[in-house]
C-alpha cells in the first residue's frame, strides 16, 4: 500500500471518526447540566453598562459627508 492511499483511508475513516466525536463533545459541553448562568451571563454581557435606553436619532447631529 503506498502512502497516498494509506493517508486517505485514515482520513476517510479515523480522521472522520475523530471530527465526528469532537463535534459531538464541544455540543455536550455547551448543553451540560450548570452551564446556562455563564451562557446567560455571556449573552448578557453587552448590557451590563448601560445605564438607560438609546437616545433617538434626533439627538445626534448631523455629520456632513464629502
Amino acid at each position: 500500500m503506498d502512502t497516498y492511499s494509506f493517508l486517505r483511508e485514515l482520513a476517510d475513516s479515523w480522521a472522520l471518526l475523530a471530527l465526528t466525536l469532537v463535534f459531538l463533545g464541544v455540543i455536550l459541553w455547551a448543553l451540560r447540566p450548570g452551564s446556562n448562568a455563564i451562557h446567560r451571563d455571556a449573552a448578557n454581557a453587552i448590557f451590563r453598562n448601560e445605564q438607560q435606553p438609546a437616545g433617538s436619532d434626533k439627538d445626534l447631529r448631523p455629520v456632513k459627508e464629502a
